[in-house]
């Protein structure tokens, strides 16, 4: 293969999706309450990418993490974590200078007031990273390669970095992006360049109040209006679930983009927090679904837009949950379900994440996951799931359908 500037040859793929980004250690606390109050913290991993790799591999697919760490025991424990889920770390590199990332945050949603969250990560091995020192040859040997805006803020080589792999390129896969704007990585820098980096992508997923902070667009028609592009636009909005726009033609920058819906099936989706995860908590979601519409976008060109309400689910953490739907959607889409199911797989990604304290858990059974999926709309709408939901064989809400 040749350098960034070059071409992408790529062989028969054995690997399903690619996520690269920066992965830490990640600080639980022992009790709730200020981190000047917490007496002990358990160790966890956390990393938006890291963490879809982990989900999806945890599904079933053949997920692959490319990353950067320290020479250290953090990073030890980094690469044997995520390797411990089923994913292939070989592309991960050591810097023997630069330490791994880690973080401390307490036990409060991330939306509250209370809520905080203690970073060391400046300097860190991942913010070294850059179009010099990544191996582009792993980083493009999946079907999907999937990114975030959060690599974009660590560094300007990181920047540099996300733009080349966003860049047009023959036989680049298709580029996941989730645009997971992070206010205090961006201060005194300019967000708006996430827009311009997910207008050059085929999937993308962002929440309509990051939209708002990043870019100052309101709504998720806006949205879609600010990103003309991808193939697929999926705009998270909280308690309402999400909306997916999705035009029928090739994605715009990658010339094995796919068909209708950027499928790859067709050709042989600091994690985000409940803010931006289209699930819901106690008692709200569960709205009336609207089924696929059509509609005609500039140039004559169809778009169908599918709108699928969020789950009620019964919150013991909110942290992870924005990659937890990236990943049900990504599985989805790597399976050629329609655009309702790969929300709807989305929707209990997350709230699997959203039911245990950490960022990441087990999936439902594939098969258990798809019962739910396939349930009608008033099932659907009745769905409310709580903490051990993943290990049942049916929710009470699926027994009691007829």
């Amino acid at each position: 293969m040749s350098g960034p500037a070059g071409g992408t040859a790529r062989a028969a793929t054995t690997t399903d999706v690619v996520c690269l980004g920066e992965s830490m250690v990640t600080f639980l606390p022992s009790q709730p309450g200020r981190l000047a109050d917490v007496p002990s913290f358990g160790r966890g991993i956390g990393g938006a990418e890291s963490n879809v790799a982990c989900a999806l591999a945890a599904a079933g697919h053949r997920a692959a993490w490319v990353g950067r760490v320290g020479a250290d025991g953090f990073g030890d424990h980094l690469v044997e974590t995520i390797g411990g889920y089923g994913v292939d770390t070989s592309a991960v590199r050591r810097d023997p200078v630069r330490p791994t990332g880690i973080y401390f945050r307490t036990a409060t949603d991330r939306g509250a007031g209370a809520h905080e969250v203690a970073y060391y990560r400046a300097g860190s091995a991942a913010s070294a990273m850059s179009p010099a020192n990544v191996p582009y040859e792993e980083v493009f040997a999946g079907r999907v390669l999937h990114l975030s805006g959060i690599t974009a803020a660590l560094s300007a080589d990181c920047l540099e970095l996300v733009r080349e792999l966003t860049a047009p390129r023959p036989g680049r896969p298709l580029v996941s992006f989730d645009v997971n704007h992070r206010p205090h990585l961006w201060r005194g820098g300019d967000a708006t360049v996430l827009l311009e980096l997910a207008r050059r992508c085929d999937l993308v997923f962002v929440g309509e109040d990051e939209a708002e902070e990043a870019w100052g667009i309101v709504g998720a028609e806006a949205i879609r209006a600010a990103l003309p592009e991808p193939g697929v636009v999926v705009v998270k909005r909280g308690s309402a679930g999400a909306t997916v726009f999705s035009g029928l033609r090739p994605g715009p920058r990658s010339s094995n983009a796919g068909g209708a819906e950027n499928t790859p099936a067709s050709r042989s989706t600091e994690g985000a927090g409940a803010e931006n995860a289209p699930a819901s908590r106690s008692g709200e979601g569960g709205g009336a679904e609207s089924g696929p519409a059509s509609r005609s976008r500039e140039g004559g060109e169809a778009e169908v837009v599918t709108q699928v309400p969020a789950l009620r689910v019964d919150v013991v953490a909110a942290v992870g949950a924005g990659d937890a739907f990236a990943a049900g959607f990504l599985s989805a889409t790597l399976r050629g379900l329609p655009v309702r199911d790969r929300v709807r797989h989305g929707h209990l990604m997350a709230a699997a994440v959203l039911t245990v304290p950490g960022d990441l858990t087990e999936p439902p059974a594939r098969d258990h996951a798809d019962r739910l999926v396939a349930l009608d709309d008033e099932a659907w709408g009745r769905l409310r799931l709580g903490p051990g939901w993943t290990a049942a064989d049916r929710a009470p809400e699926e027994v009691r359908t007829p």
